[in-house]
């Protein structure tokens, strides 16, 4: 059923004003148009809502009845989209944003401060997954879009590079290894290492990298997320390999971090989003500020 708003509109004006000259100016008509609208209306429904004299006009018995109705109706309709034009003036709105712990830990808290002096009403919601999980939480719409590791292409699936990161080796100043220019994976032999298990999505590269090298593919302390791997490293009970951070880490400036080489293996992060899907607002402008973040970075070679 096409509900005639504009027509239901200019009802309301003449019940309000009691004029129809009043009414049309308000509203930006001639009396000819807006008498146009009030019978298209009264055809619409097949009542006469209006009586209308030389010197007055008022409502039917009818019209009184569907007078509240009427003004209910055009007042949540402009109420409503006010809104929407408030939220796609200001991008207001929520945000859920999946995305890997490594990234949520590392990446996103000056990003996030950012967007929260551009946004302070807006209301950001993080999914920590692995990078897998990233995808799927997007993919079924728990996330309106995620930051995830590079993979294959996904069909029903948009990416963006983000950027593409060496692995290193994290350790505290005083670790033997902590004052070399580079360490070759083969170098790591006796010393205890935090690796990532369970759900990573750099789990497969780096134990595979390391079996390459003749050592075991799971370190002494097998670990879920960066900060833990990051945290045992800062404790002196192991060297971390994660990926490296743009700048260094100042979350825990009592490590430092040493380039993993022969050969140097990388991870990719990208944004992803569901392919053919317009962001809300709020989204829009945090994916937007994400991408901004990464273009300002000195991008990397994706392969060595």
């Amino acid at each position: 059923m096409h509900l005639p708003m504009d027509d239901i509109q200019a009802f309301v004006k003449v019940a309000e004003l009691g004029s129809f000259s009043r009414a049309a100016e308000q509203l930006a008509l001639t009396q000819t148009g807006l008498t146009r609208r009030i019978q298209r209306l009264e055809a619409y429904v097949g009542l006469a809502l209006l009586d209308r004299t030389t010197r007055r006009t008022s409502l039917t018995a009818v019209g009184r009845e569907f007078f509240p109705v009427a003004q209910r109706l055009v007042g949540d309709l402009t109420e409503g989209l006010q809104r929407l034009r408030t939220t796609a003036r200001l991008s207001a709105g929520d945000v859920t944003l999946a995305t890997m712990p490594s990234v949520a830990y590392q990446r996103l808290p000056q990003l996030l401060a950012d967007y929260a002096r551009r946004f302070p009403a807006n209301r950001v919601m993080l999914l920590e997954r692995s990078g897998t999980q990233v995808t799927e939480a997007v993919r079924r719409g728990e996330a309106e879009f995620g930051i995830h590791i590079a993979g294959e292409p996904l069909p029903d699936l948009a990416e963006a590079l983000l950027s593409t990161d060496p692995m290193v080796l994290v350790c505290r100043p005083d670790h033997p290894l902590a004052g070399a220019a580079q360490v070759a994976w083969a170098d790591l032999a006796g010393h205890d290492l935090a690796t990532l298990g369970g759900g990573s999505g750099n789990r497969a590269a780096i134990e595979r990298q390391l079996r390459q090298a003749g050592l075991p593919g799971r370190g002494r302390y097998v670990v879920e997320s960066t900060p833990s791997a990051m945290a045992l490293a800062a404790a002196g009970l192991a060297a971390a390999i994660l990926p490296a951070l743009p700048g260094g880490s100042p979350l825990l400036p009592r490590l430092v971090e040493v380039p993993l080489v022969a050969p140097v293996i990388r991870r990719s992060l990208s944004l992803v989003r569901r392919r053919g899907e317009s962001l809300a607002p709020a989204a829009e402008a945090l994916y937007a500020m994400i991408r901004a973040s990464a273009a300002r970075a000195v991008p990397e070679p994706a392969v060595t």
